[in-house]
């Protein structure tokens, strides 16, 4: 990849949208967003959520941004004699926020939130975690599409400790990503998953050390950025009716995706390409 195309600071966000070469269309971008609180671990505020809406918005109207990855900035070098803070992608939500609140405090905020925002991108999504993910910080990486952590992170819904439930989506999430038993486990208990225990309950794609992360994480995001951004997107589509649709249904979704893909430009490009050994040149329709 080539030097940030942009880079902004958008309150408890930084923004980078690092240029792909070869991508096609030309001009391809992964936009990295890092969740940029680290003397809080990066815990998410209304901030945070205000900053990741609005980013969803722009990547959506911008046919450039191929993949996002999202990630935490990692902990400032402490003072002297001072105890380093942890590395954290998130670790949850900042609880300073719920003091004195009732429910019609939170209701609104909870139903305009960044879970929700990144989870309804039709573009693809890698969350990269590394430290502590706990709490909405596990629920959004529960939001992404693919999540690569390194072997120091930890995950969990430790809300049930303080007389709550997940309530950006985890429930249902993990539900659906680990099964009824390992999900009630998690949330009834509060109690942290170890990235090498959340790799075989299936909450992650892939635990590598922490040296190997960015490059493991953009090696994917690259990977997926040089496809047809068109067809990534039906791709998503596709899968992603699995979660919603009946088993038959789901299956006729699919057909009916295929067979309109015949239809677009990039798939005589992909095919001829394939016949004659050579790189696609996608046009992203």
């Amino acid at each position: 990849m080539g030097d940030a195309r942009h880079a902004m600071v958008n309150g408890a966000l930084l923004v980078e949208d690092l240029p792909v070469e070869g991508s096609s269309p030309e001009g391809g971008t992964i936009s990295v967003w890092t969740l940029n609180r680290p003397e809080k671990l990066n815990a998410l505020n209304s901030d945070s959520h205000k900053a990741i809406k609005e980013q969803c918005l722009r990547v959506e109207a911008d046919d450039n941004v191929r993949c996002i990855v999202i990630r935490g900035a990692p902990p400032p070098e402490s003072p002297e004699g001072k105890r380093q803070k942890p590395v954290a992608f998130a670790a949850g939500a900042d609880i300073s926020e719920f003091v004195g609140k009732s429910s019609d405090d939170v209701r609104p905020f909870f139903e305009d939130n960044a879970w929700e925002a990144v989870w309804n991108l039709s573009k693809p999504t890698i969350a990269m975690v590394d430290g502590f993910a706990l709490g909405g910080g596990t629920e959004l990486t529960l939001c992404c599409d693919i999540r690569i952590a390194s072997d120091r992170s930890t995950f969990g819904q430790p809300e049930i400790n303080l007389g709550l439930i997940p309530g950006g989506g985890g429930t249902q999430r993990l539900c659906r990503l680990i099964g009824y038993g390992k999900a009630m486990e998690v949330v009834l208990s509060g109690d942290m998953v170890s990235a090498q225990d959340a790799l075989d309950m299936g909450i992650v794609n892939k635990v590598v050390v922490a040296e190997d992360l960015e490059s493991t994480t953009f090696t994917l995001a690259e990977t997926i950025a040089r496809k047809s951004p068109y067809t990534t997107k039906v791709a998503k589509r596709a899968v992603r009716a699995a979660l919603d649709l009946p088993f038959s249904e789901g299956v006729l979704m699919e057909r009916s995706e295929f067979v309109a893909l015949f239809d677009t430009e990039d798939k005589e490009i992909g095919v001829n390409a394939f016949l004659e050994r050579s790189e696609a040149d996608w046009v992203g329709r």
